[in-house]
């Protein structure tokens, strides 16, 4: 009877775990939306990475060896960088799950700046 007592409660322990992990994963209505284009704000563009951040899943999308890489932190190679002191753009026209396929167009909107600096608006729509 203490077995199936324990058995229950370590259920109940790991039910509880579940629940508080599923209120706690982000969801896609919890974004800002952009009045003009109706769309999610979920993604930034480092142009002078070529990486993106998902806002959704908290993670970056980034180019490694020619794929496309997936990770909550950008790897060691992009090291001396700081995300925060430089240019990112908002990404206000498109909130599907593959930002890298824009990556062409975005690049040439908001090309290298070795100075992290843009003297256009750095908020991308489409055209």
């Amino acid at each position: 009877m203490k077995t199936l007592r324990s058995l229950s409660l370590v259920f109940v322990f790991l039910f509880a775990i579940q629940a508080v992990a599923q209120e706690t994963a982000p969801k896609k209505e919890s974004l800002p939306i952009d009045k003009k284009t109706n769309c999610y704000i979920r993604y930034y563009y480092y142009p002078n990475l070529q990486a993106y951040f998902d806002n959704l899943e908290m993670v970056y999308h980034y180019k490694e060896n020619g794929e496309w890489k997936t990770a909550p932190e950008l790897p060691q190679n992009y090291g001396g960088y700081s995300i925060y002191n430089k240019v990112r753009v908002v990404i206000n026209d498109y909130d599907d799950d593959k930002p890298y396929d824009l990556l062409s167009i975005h690049k040439k909107r908001f090309p290298y700046n070795s100075k992290g600096r843009f003297n256009t608006n750095t908020t991308a729509s489409a055209e």
